[in-house]
């Protein structure tokens, strides 16, 4: 069954992503363009460095071209925000090869559309609509091999001060993603490693979470007053690490950005998931910023910028994006923006840190707890009903995906289905240790 989910349509190769079924997808994703725009619209295709990724968008370039479609194939591995912009600058849609950070055995197909976000459901479910229908197109397009990243690159220079940023305190650890030749090419960074594709990404996965991310740790660690940053397999998310060899997590990532964007002259508002933390709602409340609160995932917080004056967009997953760039997450511009707020202030990233746990009156604590059940539905009505648990009483209810219940404005629980496993995942934040294992104790007896 091919199902596109909140980032396209994902799966095993040689199980459910064949030859096969990747001219399906591609024959439906050209009858929705052919459709909605005729040959008017350029096709742009790229790739990671997954195992025969590289194949398949040929495969696509060349079907398309056939059909009369004219196609832009990537001449080598290119991150997603790097085709994302070309396809806005290009006025074109396009189709990335990735999987993102899933194990090695998957591969994906996302389509992007010429507003350089992730496809909406709206789109994604006319493609579905389209599998396996007759098509009428034309015959032989063009079809040529380009670099996407100059174009990238130029955009990047309007908002980014290359002048100010070094990669001196910097390592960069590749994890053998889309990130390598792109990132580095960017900015000169201090010490590299994992600085090769490799389809089984080293034996881990490609990503940035502490977990995968032992080997930068440790070298940061090993070189005082350094910083580590990191991208995922197709460089749409980001990791970083601090000085003391922390993980940073990218809600205060987020929260660190829009601070300084703001200092910068940056106006608008700040888009989050319902998942992300209220690190960022408390920061923004003290900045006189509004927040704009979507379902989770970025094809949400992509719609969102698109639809408001935005500074800043992002998720608790590790994806970013800011006004003036694309409604599309990218990790390359998140390292690059941490890089340049600490080259600015004169700061330490820890420093930085601190000055929005000051902001938001706290450190905030969070944990989850996952239950495994066919039925979700009678725990969700459950939580609905819920105007206390124990000593917190409920002060809101918040329905636009799952249920978030919150006590006051440093403390919430969030209960929503997984999408894709038969899970219950319960979210928990608030402001110590203690009340965080208090309310997981009494929410599980409850």
């Amino acid at each position: 069954m091919i199902k596109f989910g909140t980032d396209g349509w994902r799966a095993i190769l040689g199980e459910d992503f064949t030859a096969e079924n990747v001219e399906r997808v591609t024959l439906a994703i050209g009858k929705y363009v052919f459709d909605t725009f005729g040959f008017d619209k350029p096709v742009i295709i790229g790739y990671d460095p997954r195992r025969m990724a590289d194949e398949y968008a040929e495969l696509t370039a060349n079907l398309l071209y056939q059909k009369g479609f004219n196609v832009k194939l990537s001449e080598r591995v290119v991150p997603t925000p790097v085709l994302a912009y070309n396809a806005k600058q290009l006025n074109a849609c396009a189709i990335m090869f990735t999987a993102s950070h899933n194990p090695p055995e998957y591969l994906g197909m996302k389509f992007i559309p010429d507003y350089a976000g992730p496809a909406t459901s709206e789109i994604t479910d006319k493609i579905v609509e389209n599998l396996d229908k007759e098509y009428e197109f034309g015959q032989n397009g063009s079809l040529e091999k380009v670099d996407f990243m100059p174009v990238y690159h130029e955009h990047l220079k309007t908002l980014i001060d290359f002048d100010k940023i070094s990669g001196e305190n910097v390592i960069f650890d590749g994890l053998y993603s889309a990130s390598i030749g792109y990132f580095d090419k960017l900015v000169d960074v201090k010490k590299t490693l994992h600085m090769e594709h490799d389809v089984n990404f080293g034996g881990g996965m490609p990503d940035p979470k502490p977990k995968y991310l032992k080997e930068l740790i440790e070298m940061v660690k090993a070189n005082p007053n350094t910083i580590g940053v990191a991208n995922d397999g197709d460089a749409d998310r980001f990791g970083v690490v601090n000085e003391k060899g922390e993980y940073v997590s990218p809600n205060e990532i987020i929260a660190i950005l829009l601070k300084y964007l703001l200092s910068k002259g940056f106006k608008g508002a700040v888009v989050k998931t319902v998942g992300s933390s209220l690190l960022i709602d408390n920061v923004a409340k003290k900045l006189g910023v509004d927040v704009i609160e979507t379902a989770v995932g970025f094809k949400h917080v992509g719609e969102a910028m698109r639809l408001n004056e935005v500074i800043i967009g992002g998720e608790e997953s590790g994806g970013l994006s800011i006004s003036g760039h694309i409604p599309e997450k990218d990790g390359l511009i998140a390292n690059l923006l941490i890089m340049e707020a600490m080259a600015v202030t004169g700061k330490k990233l820890i420093e930085l840190q601190e000055e929005i746990y000051e902001l938001a009156g706290c450190k905030f604590y969070t944990d989850r707890i996952d239950l495994r059940t066919e039925d979700v539905e009678p725990i969700l009505e459950h939580f609905k009903t819920l105007k206390n648990l124990g000593e917190y009483e409920v002060t809101n209810i918040d329905l636009k995906d799952g249920v978030k219940l919150m006590f006051g404005d440093k403390t919430k629980i969030l209960v929503r289905p997984s999408g894709t496993e038969p899970l219950l995942r319960i979210y928990f934040e608030t402001d110590s240790l203690e009340k965080l294992e208090s309310l997981k104790l009494t929410a599980v007896q409850k």
